[in-house]
């Protein structure tokens, strides 16, 4: 099939002409791909999470070792998806008397998440045995945290959400049906290694 840019473009749900690497707070949602349940299981409100869950876990614990400019807080791995809220923040940092010798240079959001998805997919993929196979997604949802009170809800949301898992939109047991949800069928969901 032959690119066309009127058919094949991706439309981009970034706020226009809005710097992504500036100071700020932002919460993301990450999902898996195909929204395969992949990194665990929420048992009686709680993430049990799997070998994968704990390598995302990891990889996303490290990223502050690689970007000097993040800071983590709130943060929840799903089945299928990760929620969390990154702050970047200025990157000078002074050491005693003199400056550090760092750089102002701030990540932008897009490599934050992209270094995050590249890191825990080769890990992943080494356990399962498999080279460039997607675990995730290929975009990401964030919203621009603007003030406290957004901060604090979000954080909540984050916090709540396994205790919401049954009747959560990405819950694959759950199908959408005219404006609600209804559970789907009853059955074994195939995991991996199944």
């Amino acid at each position: 099939m032959t690119y066309d840019p009127e058919k094949h473009h991706r439309r981009s749900i970034r706020l226009k002409d809005y710097d992504y690497s500036q100071a700020g707070a932002y919460f993301l949602t990450i999902c898996t791909y195909n929204r395969e349940c992949t990194l665990g299981d929420v048992v009686d409100g709680v993430i049990v999470l799997n070998d994968f869950g704990k390598i995302v876990e990891s990889v996303w614990s490290d990223l502050p070792k690689h970007y000097s400019d993040v800071r983590l807080d709130a943060f929840i791995i799903m089945p299928n998806h990760v929620h969390s809220i990154i702050f970047i923040v200025g990157a000078n940092v002074r050491a005693g008397f003199k400056p550090a010798p760092t750089t102002n240079k701030r990540h932008p959001l897009s490599e934050l998440v992209r270094g995050f998805k590249t890191f825990s997919s080769r890990c992943v993929n080494e356990i399962r045995g498999l080279s460039g196979t997607p675990v995730w997604q290929r975009n990401y949802y964030e919203h621009i945290i603007r003030n406290e009170k957004d901060l604090n809800e979000i954080r909540e949301y984050i916090v709540n959400n396994p205790t919401k898992w049954e009747m959560d939109e990405e819950n694959p047991r759950n199908i959408k049906v005219g404006a609600g949800l209804k559970p789907a069928p009853t059955g074994k969901f195939k995991q991996y290694g199944e």
